[in-house]
């Protein structure tokens, strides 16, 4: 059953109530209504009402991010929902398509929810997102009232049922959805952190704590140190134009202050390398400590980390392929020399799971090429390429070969060891390769490619068509060459990156469906592409190792059922993060 939860319309004169509606029902009877601030209320007690199981009913919302926060906070957690604002960003892409077959035009815009302000306890309602790529959007205009909601998500539900692959849609959609629920829960969860461990880490890296405004003395010492071998007295190296300045003064011929320039400076020095080195050396030192100290130093641990917990903030598919992205904190990377602080409570454990190999494991599943999905039943498959490369003559005849092979023909690499090993992957993989070749193929020619579920890559731009059209000079020309070349490179990788990503959305939605059954007390905490961290009571850590691992290995099934390919985990069970890498 689906329930629409939504403000009552003004034509009820009840401001300040909100009704669940029957979407399949009439607009103008709702099943319940309460005030705006009891809706948990109404939601843990209308099931029983209804005389329905809880799991019988999704919750249909105009964005889970703006109010599955308030039920998780009155102690409600809900197994399903169906986030408007979610689904309605990926129809509108799909309805660009002409391969989507989806015709789709809202019947009232619902933007998606963006946290307001990351450094401050963010509020349930805030600034939305008006456009794919607007995260800075202006205040929210309110939600939709419930009878205009269950419109759209009637008008929703036809565009998905008239679309050329409608199982797979409305899998893509409910998958979406349930990751808006797991994002909430997370966030509120929140990472175990012990603070007095982090300020240690950073003591021991940077000097102690300083007065604010003023660099930690570590961090001073190689300022000063820097200034010295560049011959710069005062020289402050935050201000990338004065240390740009005083490296090209010493004889450092770089254009930027970037690491990769600087490094690349040293390694072309020939006999001078080493001598460069040491020239660099504190600076290189410095960079790498300044970027602890403002990523993920005391400042971030005040704003970040509360009664000992990290509470990362998720932006559901807010990458165009539907990978995840993080609203402040850095909720998608816990950097190596700060993970020891993430503990396990007294009496529990954390259980690290990474998938390995996904990404080309996906691309198996997707093309059905048969010799590469046989790869894919071994537990490295890039072992198992070589070992495919040696029998059949090919130059991938060990594992290092194949790894590069693989990703370069799923990242479009065009130079160097990947490119020169293709002939050897389209030898072996014709079909895996032929997906990849015309996937880059569309977007070369600015076609737009799809996810295996349904998710479109966007419709190109006017001024991109206009500049790929352009051939009245020979810059024009090479430009055009350079931009379609980048196209394809984006479209070849978007089948697959995004492929994965719905494949890791079905994974946790299924670990989180089994943990509910099987080891309640035990949470997803964080989640980062292809790793979940869950914390729970040390008696349940060999359930949540075993449901991880069977989690995958469904989640592979459900997307992919006549595909031999496996997703095998790494799991590691720790008392800290660091114990896991």
């Amino acid at each position: 059953m689906l329930v629409v939860l939504g403000p009552a319309p003004a034509s009820a004169g009840t401001p300040g109530t909100w009704w669940a509606l029957d979407v399949d029902g009439s607009d103008a009877a709702p099943l319940d209504s309460c005030s705006a601030g009891a809706v948990a209320g109404l939601v843990d007690t209308l099931p029983g009402r209804l005389r329905l199981p809880a799991d019988h009913i999704r919750w249909v919302l105009a964005s889970v991010g703006a109010e599955y926060g308030t039920w998780l906070d009155a102690g409600l957690r809900v197994r399903r929902a169906w986030d408007l604002s979610l689904s309605q960003r990926i129809l509108r892409t799909a309805a660009t398509a002409g391969g989507a077959q989806v015709s789709y035009a809202p019947v009232v815009e619902i933007p998606v929810h963006v946290p307001a302000d990351p450094l401050a306890a963010p509020p349930r309602r805030g600034p939305e997102q008006d456009a794919f790529f607007d995260l800075t959007a202006d205040a929210s205009p309110g939600v939709p009232d419930a009878p205009t909601l269950a419109a759209e998500a009637r008008r929703q539900r036809e565009a998905i049922g008239g679309s050329a692959r409608p199982d797979r849609l409305w899998m893509l959609v409910t998958a979406e959805s349930q990751g808006a629920l797991i994002a909430e829960e997370m966030h509120t969860a929140g990472l175990p952190w012990d603070a007095e461990v982090h300020d240690a880490l950073l003591t021991d890296i940077l000097g102690p704590r300083p007065a604010e405004g003023e660099r930690p003395a570590r961090l001073q010492e190689l300022a000063e140190q820097v200034a010295e071998d560049l011959g710069a007295p005062g020289l402050n190296p935050d201000s990338p134009p004065s240390l740009l300045r005083a490296l090209q003064n010493a004889g450092v011929t770089v254009d930027s202050t970037r690491q990769s320039d600087l490094k690349q400076w040293i390694d072309s020095g020939g006999t001078l390398s080493q001598e460069r080195a040491r020239m660099l050396e504190a600076l290189l030192e410095y960079k790498a400590r300044s970027r602890l100290h403002t990523a993920n130093g005391w400042h971030w641990l005040d704003s970040w980390v509360k009664e000992g917990r990290f509470h990362p903030r998720y932006l559901v598919g807010g990458v165009v392929t539907g990978r995840w992205a993080a609203h402040g904190g850095g909720a998608m990377q816990v950097p190596a020399v700060v993970r020891d602080a993430v503990r396990a409570d007294p009496g529990h454990v954390l259980t690290v799971a990474d998938a390995s190999q996904v990404e080309p494991r996906i691309l198996a599943a997707m093309s059905a090429d048969p010799a590469l999905a046989g790869a894919g039943t071994a537990e490295d498959l890039y072992r198992e390429v070589a070992e495919q490369g040696r029998t059949r003559g090919t130059a991938l005849d060990d594992r290092s070969r194949a790894k590069i092979a693989l990703l370069g023909a799923m990242y479009g690499s065009t130079t160097g060891d990947s490119a020169a090993l293709l002939p050897h992957l389209r030898r072996l993989y014709p079909q895996a390769i032929g997906l990849l070749e015309r996937a880059a193929a569309m977007g070369e020619s600015g076609n737009q490619v799809c996810t295996w579920l349904g998710r479109w890559s966007p419709q190109p731009e006017q001024r991109w068509l206009d500049a790929v059209a352009d051939r009245q000079t020979r810059a024009a020309e090479s430009r055009a060459r350079s931009l379609r070349r980048a196209a394809g490179r984006f479209t070849r990788n978007f089948v697959v990156q995004g492929t994965a990503a719905e494949w890791a959305l079905c994974w946790m939605g299924e670990l989180r469906r089994r943990l509910h059954n099987e080891a309640p007390g035990t949470q997803l905490v964080f989640f980062v592409h292809d790793e979940v961290v869950l914390h729970g009571p040390t008696h349940e850590a060999d359930s949540a190792g075993r449901l991880a691992a069977e989690a995958a290995e469904a989640a592979g099934r459900l997307l992919f059922p006549d595909a031999p390919v496996t997703f095998p985990l790494t799991v590691a069970q720790v008392r800290s993060y660091a114990e896991a890498t």
